[in-house]
């Protein structure tokens, strides 16, 4: 019987591994380091394209080689969410911090979906920070999951549950009684909330779009007429999802207010807060969202203005025993111990659709371990102050109009002009392409607009002035 191991993937000269992943750890960091002196983002060659077009390989290569290749073909063509100048979605800046955070993670190689170790501990601590932060109670489950989008989801699949119970798991939506059953959010809620009654089961034709008030925040008094009219038509009303940080414009609905509405009509109060509820995090802020603390969960992403790199999503849930109810699925493979590695039930996979997890609790963990939740909150305000710099520029140049009131982190404007769309989508698409700055567009009250969302911590005001003389400079041209 042989005693000699098989050889595994890794190189057998570790001192050559090594020295290539210092190079490739450097590279990395002089790439960040010097990230303004670059474009924002840069089309992709046709000959790059191309290279990705090559067939499977059959034969090894050198590291050094396929690293060369990073350097050459994907690391200048990325989409540019580290650079100071994108404003274009809202996408974090991510830092070094969570980098090499990810790294280890990624030498751990953890499966973070149950049994007893101490990256499991680490996403509990994860939890207990995410209860302090917004007031949950001890009894409140949470779950890292890929983003807010599928945060949203789960959140509607345990307020299905909470008004079916968990027989609905079983028999369905018509045989446990889900016939009739209607949500509510605001029209400028992100089309996550559609996908999700859509993947559920209940279907977007149960989700009623409602009207917004002048700051583009959900209005009270037409929820409440909608919800008497589904009433009186038959209908069961049994969810409401109010939004921190609107995708548009960065308007926070009247949680508060959406809270009361939801307590006496008897309706879980879910949250999407995808990027505006870590605003709790800034004292300037947080009065803002007064009422997130009486939600019956919450979503939203560590990777925005947290900046953990992606991907980091989570969903925090008030009723612990509902969210578990709604996804625990005990197997006999998955059989729970009391001692060894099978122990420390509940697992994670307990709460959500997910067996297979990454250890992403680890760079949020390094990140807020490092950097404090002060230092983090003051980034977060830092960004609010760059949009209402950007806001008072805006109004102070005539050949420019704001588009809708700066609630957050998010200005809208545009150039005026004949045909102002196209001529603001052409500013856009040149923006783009030159490399200098990188905002989105979007339309508000039937006008396209410039969208610049300021989420990266590294946006100064210089990137601001070159965002402004840079949409000046390509109006002018294409009117010549």
């Amino acid at each position: 019987m042989t005693t000699e191991r098989p050889p595994d993937l890794d190189p057998s000269d570790w001192p050559v591994l090594r020295g290539q992943a210092h190079r490739m750890l450097d590279d990395m960091l002089d790439h960040l380091a010097s990230i303004a002196e670059r474009p924002v983002w840069r089309p992709i060659p046709d000959g790059v394209r191309e290279h990705f077009r090559a067939d499977l390989p059959r034969r090894e290569s050198g590291l050094a080689e396929v690293h060369n290749e990073f350097l050459g073909q994907i690391l200048p063509y990325g989409p540019g969410n580290t650079h100071p100048g994108f404003m274009g979605w809202v996408h974090g800046g991510g830092t070094v911090v969570g980098m090499l955070a990810e790294m280890l993670a990624a030498g751990l190689n953890a499966n973070l979906g149950g049994r007893d170790h101490a990256p499991i501990e680490v996403e509990r601590q994860i939890l207990l920070w995410v209860r302090q932060m917004f007031g949950y109670p001890e009894q409140a489950s949470g779950l890292f999951v890929t983003g807010t989008s599928m945060a949203n989801f789960i959140a509607v699949l345990v307020a299905r549950t909470r008004v079916l119970g968990p027989r609905v798991r079983g028999a369905g939506l018509t045989a446990a009684g889900g016939d009739g059953l209607v949500a509510y959010t605001s029209v400028a809620a992100h089309g996550c909330i559609r996908q999700a009654m859509e993947m559920s089961g209940l279907g977007s034709d149960a989700l009623r779009l409602i009207a917004t008030d002048a700051g583009g925040r959900l209005d009270p008094a037409k929820l409440r007429h909608a919800i008497a009219a589904d009433r009186l038509a038959g209908k069961r009303p049994f969810l409401l999802v109010g939004t921190a940080g609107t995708v548009d414009t960065g308007a926070i609905d009247d949680l508060a207010a959406l809270a009361d509405i939801a307590a006496a009509e008897e309706l879980w109060f879910h949250i999407d807060g995808a990027f505006g509820a870590l605003a709790v995090l800034a004292p300037e802020l947080a009065p803002r969202l007064a009422g997130i603390e009486r939600s019956d969960s919450l979503a939203f992403d560590f990777h925005k203005w947290g900046q953990v790199p992606y991907d980091a999503g989570y969903i925090l849930v008030r009723d612990g025993e509902t969210h578990r109810a709604t996804f625990a699925s005990p197997a006999a493979y998955l059989r729970r111990e009391t001692r060894g590695l099978a122990a420390g039930s509940p697992w994670p996979c307990d709460f959500g659709p997910d067996l297979s997890r990454g250890f992403r609790a680890l760079k949020t963990w390094f990140t807020f371990k490092v950097y404090g939740t002060d230092r983090l909150g003051a980034a977060i305000a830092r960004t609010c102050a760059m949009a209402r710099y950007l806001e008072r520029c805006v109004k102070a140049e005539p050949r420019l109009e704001l588009l809708a009131p700066v609630g957050l982190n998010i200005v809208c404007f545009r150039h005026r002009g004949d045909d102002a769309d196209a001529l603001n989508a052409a500013i856009v698409a040149d923006l783009h392409e030159s490399g200098l700055a990188a905002p989105s567009t979007t339309t508000i009250d039937g006008k396209l607009a410039i969208r610049a969302a300021i989420v990266n911590h590294r946006t100064a005001e210089p990137d601001i002035d070159r965002l402004l003389a840079a949409t000046l400079a390509f109006a002018a041209t294409r009117r010549e």
